[in-house]
């Protein structure tokens, strides 16, 4: 019979009875292990530190320092945890910065249970975990230009090339 490894998890929210429920869940399901609780991105930093977890499970909007900032500064410090984002919020000024940040998963607050565990159980592994509504959101900012970003007009291309070839006012 083989076991699977355990994993430990670091829970990173400003709502106490999220934590609670969350410690509670997966204290409940076997392979995973809670070594700790934060309140704010700072605490998530400095207890990701002194406890080393598999997985960090962060919020991203905290009063006292945000779950982007972070992400950021775990990723800098070169953290061997990763982090999968756990939010209610799945905005593109929410998902694209804690991606870039170096998140390696992001998933809504309404995950089922046995989505939850498989997405950490992934995210210790590596992989990268996006729930269906923010992958579709990923995929429409990939494929829609940003505001400034929009490809050059007919005109636009003509004047570039003569400005290319030298060409005066």
């Amino acid at each position: 019979m083989t076991t699977e490894p355990l994993i430990t998890l670091l829970i990173v929210d400003d709502h106490p009875v999220v934590r609670d429920g969350l410690r509670g869940m997966f204290e409940s399901a076997p392979g995973f292990r809670v070594l700790g609780e934060a309140a704010s991105g700072p605490e998530a930093v400095t207890r990701a530190a002194e406890l080393d977890p598999d997985v960090v499970l962060m919020d991203l909007r905290m009063p006292g320092g945000s779950g982007v900032a972070a992400i950021r500064e775990l990723t800098r410090r070169g953290a061997r945890a990763k982090v999968l984002v756990l939010t209610t919020y799945d905005t593109d000024s929410d998902t694209l910065p804690a991606i870039e940040a170096g998140a390696t998963g992001y998933l809504l607050k309404d995950a089922p249970r046995d989505e939850l565990f498989t997405a950490v159980r992934a995210a210790a592994e590596g992989r990268t975990v996006l729930s269906p509504a923010v992958a579709s959101r990923l995929v429409q900012a990939v494929r829609t230009p940003a505001p400034g970003n929009e490809p050059l007009s007919a005109r636009e291309r003509e004047v570039l090339t003569l400005v290319a070839r030298g060409t005066s006012n």
